[in-house]
């Protein structure tokens, strides 16, 4: 494609890429006469019609977007494996065989101090340093004014695609007399609706509890409904503390669940990766998007008309335009991921209008 309609120039900062509103805002509601409450609905149609932004892969099938737990026993290498994972984001450096998406990183290491992590960085990394990365040792509770501590950062570093929390016991309410497993549910809670509204992925770091059982996540420290307020977890175990190797075992809402084989090098304090339990699943290639991923010839070229119009770029797509609309809608998350394809649809006076943006094209 040689000619656009329209170019447009993509905000790439995460605010702006967290938070979308839908097109339209649904007038049903069930009224509840006895307490004037209303139950706020919208219809499939509405659902259909709506573009949601995208959760985006922070490392292909393995982080995004969302709040995380990473679970394991006291001592376990769970800081080691979060001081990896953050140079590794910070650099855009591949972690073991999964592609990783470049971006700012906070690490909140809540219990350590910083001549202990220039002790440990040096050793993992040497002295090649990074300037996306951001540490801090001490922070407010989430109840005593955290939100507002990591708000200013996102609003300082809008390239900030990780934050990592270690640990949950350091941002719980101080008071032990109002602590609960329900609190921690509940902080869980705020901290999603914060990385939700930023599109930023959020790592709590939290304890198993010392009762063994039969499922892994079964063993994180609280109720289960801990788990179910974030968006994923992951549970380190070793079968005895002085192993070298653990099992990552990893479930989630937008990647595959996984069990992975890790072994920590004592001399770098590094953990490699030894396999995996079961190979990830990929979805076959869907002819709709393939076909629209053709039409753009270079990073940041643009595409913006009606759905008819970008049919009429289609021939090999046999479907009515309406249905390319609704088919794009519900598919701008995998457009975006799969292909670096930004997608928006508005209508206007005039009708509707679908915008198209090649971010990043894939290899």
């Amino acid at each position: 494609m040689t000619e656009t309609k329209k170019t447009t120039t993509p905000d790439t900062s995460v605010g702006a890429d967290a938070v979308q509103p839908l097109l339209k805002n649904s007038t049903n509601s069930i009224t509840d006469s006895s307490n004037n409450c209303n139950l706020h609905t919208i219809s499939m149609t509405e659902l259909y019609d709506t573009v949601y932004p995208p959760r985006r892969p922070i490392v292909d099938n393995l982080l995004y977007s969302g709040t995380y737990l990473f679970v394991g026993a006291p001592k376990i290498g769970k800081s080691f494996f979060m001081a990896q994972l953050a140079y590794t984001v910070a650099t855009g450096l591949t972690l073991w065989e999964y592609e990783v998406h470049q971006g700012t990183v906070l690490y909140l290491a809540l219990e350590d101090d910083y001549a202990r992590l220039q002790r440990r960085l040096s050793r993992m990394f040497g002295v090649e340093e990074t300037d996306n990365l951001y540490f801090a040792t001490q922070a407010k509770s989430v109840v005593g004014g955290l939100d507002e501590q990591l708000e200013e950062f996102v609003k300082a570093h809008p390239t900030v695609r990780l934050i990592i929390i270690d640990t949950l016991q350091k941002v719980r309410k101080v008071s032990g007399e109002c602590y609960s497993y329900a609190s921690d549910y509940e902080i869980v809670t705020r901290l999603k609706k914060f990385s939700d509204s930023h599109g930023i992925c959020l790592l709590v770091v939290h304890h198993t509890r010392k009762m063994e059982a039969g499922d892994s996540f079964d063993m994180i420290s609280g109720t289960n409904d801990l788990l179910g307020a974030a968006d994923g977890a992951f549970i380190m175990q070793k079968k005895r503390r002085t192993d070298n190797i653990a099992t990552l075992d990893v479930v989630g809402r937008d990647q595959p669940d996984q069990k992975l084989t890790l072994e920590f090098d004592r001399e770098r304090c590094v953990w490699n990766f030894q396999g995996a339990e079961t190979q990830l699943w990929k979805q076959p290639p869907d002819p709709v998007l393939e076909a629209v991923s053709t039409i753009f010839l270079s990073a940041g070229s643009a595409w913006c008309g009606t759905p008819t119009e970008l049919l009429a770029l289609l021939p090999d797509v046999k479907i009515q335009a309406n249905v390319l609309t609704r088919k794009l809608n519900v598919s701008a998350d995998r457009l975006y991921n799969d292909y670096g394809i930004r997608y928006e649809s508005k209508r206007t006076h005039e009708g509707r209008t679908v915008c198209l943006t090649l971010e990043q094209p894939k290899a």
